[in-house]
């Protein structure tokens, strides 16, 4: 439901900043892709257990590994990439790299070749202890800081720009997906005590460790005398590793939420909270807010028996509401002007639930769900 809030509604002039997308700092927005990550990683280590235990390990790994290619197909085919050329001859002379540059960097990273390729980085450790599966995020995490340091954060911020994190970003969602397979563990397995209360700790210190490595962005603020040379420039020139003469301590950075100076008084660099980016402080917080609206539903669904229809359709069947949201947008979007005042905005939006409705819930009563 927070999916189809953002991106209906994210296109408008009228939509609060909050509701958007932003390439610099955390927005509501920006939190909705780590809960699906969350979401898949707590039911990735919720069943495949119970697979392996049924069908025998050779079974269960070669049926996800078929499963998650089968999730890349279907992401190219939903992903459609833009034409690369216009003729023959010009699609011959650009070759494999400048035929497929674009949609592997771009376009066919998206949302469901990210839960792809970042579940199938974390298959071979799905079934391990909760300490192996914490140490290999951190792993990962710490391969994307070197290797943004190396090329990838520049590379994904260069023409055409990377979605969620491009090809390299299930490095840092492997931040969030394994926060999903501890939480997993903490509310079914009979033996851990007080799960709520250490769901509220993770949850807690993971944001605060999100923002705390955020604050490295304020070694890129931009001394006064230096405005006008670097007017022109959005990226810092050391994105990863700031130079001597930046490690200046300027105090602490703004809280997620809150927009941060713009590129002539901050450059851009690997420490801010970027989705485009996938950076380590974006995913970090991500995984902790994930994990306070996990304990939220907990609580309330689980402990206190509250239900919402509309939550448990969409929500039963997100596969196919992502698939279907996507193909209803473009069916009203050219009725909605950028400009349009905020009560026809929502009247568009309401529309467009109301027919998401009518799809997904013929679904439902006629029993058909697609799976990851």
């Amino acid at each position: 439901m927070g999916m189809f809030l953002v991106n209906f509604v994210g296109g408008f002039a009228v939509t609060p900043e909050i509701l958007k997308h932003h390439n610099d700092y955390c927005s509501y927005a920006d939190t909705i892709m780590p809960q699906f990550l969350f979401a898949v990683g707590f039911a990735f280590r919720l069943t495949f257990e119970r697979r392996v235990q049924r069908d025998g390990s050779r079974a269960a790994y070669g049926r996800m590994v078929r499963r998650l290619l089968g999730l890349i197909l279907l992401s190219v085919v939903i992903y459609s990439a833009s034409r690369p050329a216009d003729s023959w001859e010009q699609l011959i002379s650009l070759g494999p790299t400048g035929m497929f540059g674009r949609a592997l960097k771009r376009e066919w990273f998206q949302t469901l070749m990210h839960i792809a390729a970042t579940s199938l980085w974390i298959l071979p450790f799905i079934r391990t202890g909760t300490n192996v599966r914490i140490t290999f995020a951190a792993a990962s995490a710490a391969l994307h800081v070197a290797l943004s340091w190396w090329f990838n954060f520049e590379w994904c911020n260069t023409s055409p720009n990377a979605i969620d994190g491009g090809p390299l970003g299930f490095l840092t969602w492997t931040v969030p997906a394994i926060t999903g397979t501890v939480a997993c563990d903490l509310v079914t397995k009979s033996d851990v005590r007080w799960p709520c209360v250490q769901l509220l700790f993770g949850s807690v210190v993971l944001m605060g460790v999100g923002w705390g490595l955020s604050c490295g962005t304020r070694f890129y603020d931009v001394p006064t005398d230096r405005f006008d040379s670097l007017r022109d420039t959005r990226l810092d020139a050391n994105p990863v590793v700031p130079a001597s003469e930046q490690l200046l301590i300027r105090g602490a950075a703004e809280l997620p939420f809150v927009p941060p100076p713009d590129s002539t008084l901050r450059k851009w660099n690997y420490w801010m909270m970027s989705q485009r980016a996938g950076t380590l402080s974006y995913l970090t917080f991500g995984a902790g807010f994930s994990l306070a609206v996990f304990l939220l539903f907990h609580l309330l669904c689980d402990r206190y028996s509250f239900s919402f229809v509309p939550f448990q359709v969409f929500g039963t069947n997100a596969l196919a509401g992502y698939v279907l949201h996507i193909l209803v947008m473009d069916a009203i979007d050219p009725f909605v002007p950028p400009d349009a005042p905020a009560l026809y905005v929502m009247c568009s939006l309401f529309v467009f639930l109301g027919v998401m409705w009518v799809f997904v819930r013929h679904l439902e009563r006629n029993n058909i769900y697609l799976r990851l």
